[in-house]
């Protein structure tokens, strides 16, 4: 008889392993992964809220062969993220992710311009930076990332008395779990069309032993409420202003639109007009974690738009 140890399925294991390095930006040490030839232009791929560069592992071994010999592919974690150093500042503003791309893009290609892919809070961070630095982006895609829903101004005084209240607090601690095991099936929880080795990839890379066993590199202060408000017209004028070719790509079984934004694809449409150069996607039988449940179908319709 087989032990429950030889029943257990084995980590996924990458095809294309990265490169990994310390790119020190601003205030801040973040860290980098690149794959492919780096004498290449680049593409740079920028995770959402609450993950990490490891996060496009399973994309880039999926990438056809010409596509990916024809490009650097650079990943980072932003700050409070991942391998990379938390501020010492008790805020995670915004802005400063727009700050950290700007000195990343020095980094990653000097003054050329370069492809952004986004996924979620990264898609947002590189549509609104293609509005304001156009020159410096050749292609654009997001993601599920079409911004945020509109905060009106009279929400404003409660939202900073919030933001009060919470730098009183102690940001606390990410919840520890006893096994790495565990810290994979929660990433199965939060995305059950995760398979069980792509899950254990991930907790290996993203988590770190704390007392009580492992818990999730991210800074838990990225969970407190900040100060400031979202103006959706702010973000509107931003995608106007945009020159580069652009794909919005979206799962057919993602739930953001009605569950986080409280829209439907009438209010996106609205969103996606304000981009000249646009193109839209839908990746069948993907959630919000596009790059995680069809990377195989994704890699595809973003070796179309490269092609086009």
């Amino acid at each position: 008889m087989q032990s429950p140890a030889a029943d257990k399925p084995a980590p996924w294991t990458p095809r294309r392993a990265p490169r990994r390095a310390i790119a020190n930006i601003r205030d801040a040490r973040l860290a980098t992964r690149e794959w492919g030839d780096p004498a290449m232009p680049p593409v740079v791929l920028l995770h959402g809220w609450m993950d990490a560069s490891s996060s496009w592992q399973f994309l880039v071994d999926e990438l056809p062969d010409p596509l990916f010999a024809r490009h650097r592919w650079c990943a980072f974690d932003w700050r409070g993220f991942g391998d990379s150093a938390w501020p010492a500042a008790d805020t995670y503003w915004f802005a400063e992710y727009h700050a950290d791309l700007d000195a990343l893009l020095d980094h990653f290609s000097g003054n050329g311009p370069v492809t952004l892919i986004g996924h979620s809070m990264g898609g947002n961070i590189a549509c609104i930076y293609a509005g304001l630095r156009p020159t410096r982006v050749a292609r654009l895609v997001s993601l599920e990332g079409f911004g945020l829903p509109d905060m009106p101004a009279e929400g404003a005084p409660e939202r900073i008395v919030q933001w009060l209240d919470h730098l009183r607090a102690s940001p606390g601690a990410m919840r520890p779990y006893p096994r790495l095991d565990d810290v994979a099936e929660r990433l199965r929880r939060a995305n059950p069309r995760l398979s069980v080795p792509r899950s254990l990839y991930l907790a290996a890379e993203q988590a770190k032993p704390v007392e009580g066993g492992f818990a999730l590199k991210h800074d838990p202060r990225h969970k407190s409420p900040g100060p400031y408000s979202y103006r959706l017209a702010e973000a509107m004028a931003a995608w106007r202003r945009i020159t580069a070719p652009t794909l919005w790509v979206q799962g057919d079984r993602s739930d953001l639109l009605t569950r986080f934004h409280g829209a439907d694809d009438t209010d996106l449409a609205s969103r996606a007009a304000c981009v000249a150069n646009i193109r839209r996607a839908t990746i069948a039988d993907a959630g919000h974690m596009l790059q995680h449940d069809q990377p195989v179908a994704l890699a595809q319709v973003l070796a179309d738009f490269f092609a086009r």
